[in-house]
């Protein structure tokens, strides 16, 4: 007698399982019993199907969104506060320039930006995230998406934005900074620009790179300048629309032949 025939064999799809493994049930009854613990739309496989989900419902509601900018900063950021306004500013210009404006949704610094956007008629936009103390989508928000998982958030993000300002945060702000430059850096995306807003918040960082980080061999020469700085929402559109304008040039190169 075979091995497989003392212990059984069972094929589901691709997968092999053998003796023990195998469950007292079949994949579509349980997918069509209605009784017994629901567990399973907790476990591993299930939530590949969420993740892709979220995959599909992104890319499905932002494929057609256009030249975006998104917008980081702090939540905790109060309305009325100087901060604030210089985030609205900068959605407003950001919209006149033509650009639609991407926020993860929440409140502070997104809900400012959002305003500012929504306040010129630009396309508003925020991507949520499930968190145990729940924000919610801000009132300026004119498309939104609540995500469960930050990597799928992260993906559509940098998928959908051309551009990133990065204003006053805390631990956020400071890991989508990071992100998107390590993606610069390792040219998974290229002429993307990234700019810093509040000078004064953020010079310990870039001083730091280019004192500590940058003679201690860890980044390469030319790696603290894909941080740009600005005080300014109408500089901070300029610099952005520079460096589209130029990877357009080097896409469209002229004949001088």
């Amino acid at each position: 007698m075979s091995t497989d025939s003392q212990r059984g064999l069972r094929q589901q799809g691709p997968v092999t399982l053998r003796g023990k493994h195998i469950p007292r049930t079949t994949t579509d009854q349980r997918l069509l019993d209605w009784r017994g613990p629901s567990d399973w739309v907790h476990t591993d496989p299930w939530r590949v199907l969420r993740i892709q989900a979220e995959f599909v419902e992104g890319f499905g509601l932002l494929a057609e969104l256009g030249t975006a900018v998104s917008v980081f900063g702090s939540a905790r950021t109060q309305p009325g506060s100087a901060e604030y306004e210089l985030a609205e500013q900068i959605g407003f210009h950001l919209a006149q320039a033509g650009y639609a404006v991407i926020t993860g949704g929440g409140p502070g610094v997104m809900e400012a930006a959002n305003k500012g956007c929504a306040t010129a008629g630009g396309v508003s936009v925020g991507l949520g995230i499930e968190l145990p103390l729940e924000q919610g989508i801000n009132d300026y928000v004119e498309i939104g998406l609540q995500f469960r998982y930050f990597f799928v958030r992260k993906t559509v993000f940098v998928k959908y934005s051309q551009a990133f300002v990065v204003l006053p945060g805390g631990f956020g702000t400071l890991d989508e900074l990071f992100e998107a430059v390590t993606l610069v850096q390792t040219g998974k995306i290229t002429r993307f620009p990234i700019v810093l807003v509040g000078s004064d918040y953020w010079k310990g960082l870039t001083a730091w790179l280019s004192e500590t980080v940058l003679p201690a061999g860890k980044i390469s020469q030319h790696d603290p300048d894909l941080l740009k700085v600005s005080d300014d929402p109408a500089e901070v559109v300029r610099i952005i629309a520079a460096a589209h304008s130029l990877a357009s040039a080097d896409q469209n190169p002229t004949d001088m032949t």
